[in-house]
């Protein structure tokens, strides 16, 4: 990211690093994440993710490095600053026999003062109904994930900052979440740091991403970018395969390829689909399975960290 849109950034670190005794939780990270957008920390559980986020509200003090909130660095809990930023870190402890109006009164209240327009105007953003007779104890998973959220509203914050907010969701309610986040943030304006180890959905509610791997950032760019990067290739079943393979090299001159686990992956496209299944056939060579296949974000996060993947 080049320096003259450092103004835009809503958070911004400098090699920012919390030790635990000897070890290292957090190395020298540094996060950029401009206005108005999604940005996801991306990284299997116990990655730093959940320290990250600690560090920029407050709750847990930096070993080393800097933070930038709004434009300024934080160097103790500043009032200003903090009264512009919802999140949910851990689940509050909501009262199991009150409804989502009268939990979140109590949350106000704690805040100073009772406010129940923003308590109203909360529960709207969610989707969660202001007269709603249903206590917390009686609500789905996603209808609990959904009130922290509308805690985290209450003051009508500019940045939002979520650590896994999906997380135990179903699919229906992982969905309803992905449009809840991206009304907040398209809509609504809301800067959204949110942090998670479901790569798949979170490539679809993202506009930039942040690669954590053992408390270090190994990549930091646009989803655009990341999509950019990823490259098509062929993936090609054949019996017998050892021929199949001389015949790719030999006759069609096709020599970026690989084989692996008895499939072969071919990454230079000067033929389609149907021109290799085609030439195989003719030459008396079994095809079972050709198919284009293009690598996804968990292909480009196993490749960053030597193979592993997110659980």
């Amino acid at each position: 990211m080049e320096d003259n849109l450092k103004q835009e950034y809503i958070i911004r670190t400098d090699k920012l690093g919390k030790r635990y005794g000897s070890q290292w939780a957090v190395r020298q990270i540094d996060i950029h994440v401009p206005a108005g957008q999604i940005y996801g920390l991306l990284g299997r559980n116990g990655a730093g993710k959940t320290t990250i986020m600690k560090m920029l509200l407050g709750l847990t003090k930096q070993s080393s490095g800097s933070i930038f909130l709004f434009r300024q660095e934080v160097t103790k809990y500043e009032e200003d600053i903090y009264c512009r930023i919802g999140s949910s870190i851990e689940t509050p402890g909501f009262y199991p026999n009150m409804t989502a109006k009268e939990n979140l009164s109590v949350f106000s209240r704690l805040r100073g003062k009772t406010d129940y327009r923003r308590i109203q105007n909360a529960l709207d953003v969610v989707g969660l109904p202001y007269h709603g007779k249903k206590v917390f104890a009686e609500y789905s998973l996603g209808m609990k994930q959904r009130l922290a959220i509308a805690n985290a509203m209450m003051n009508e914050p500019e940045l939002l900052i979520l650590d896994e907010p999906t997380n135990g969701l179903d699919p229906i309610g992982i969905a309803q979440m992905r449009t809840l986040l991206k009304e907040l943030s398209h809509n609504h304006g809301k800067t959204i740091l949110i942090s998670s180890h479901q790569l798949s959905e979170m490539e679809q509610l993202v506009d930039w991403v942040g690669i954590i791997h053992e408390g270090k950032m190994l990549e930091e760019c646009s989803y655009q970018e990341l999509k950019e990067k990823e490259h098509p290739y062929i993936r090609l079943k054949t019996a017998p395969l050892e021929q199949a393979c001389q015949y790719l090299s030999d006759v069609m001159h096709i020599n970026h390829f690989t084989v692996k686990d008895g499939t072969i992956f071919v990454h230079d496209l000067k033929y389609s689909t149907l021109d290799i299944n085609q030439k195989l056939f003719s030459a008396g060579i079994g095809v079972s399975e050709i198919t284009i296949c293009r690598d996804n974000l968990e292909n480009h996060f196993k490749e960053l960290t030597g193979g592993i993947g997110i659980a």
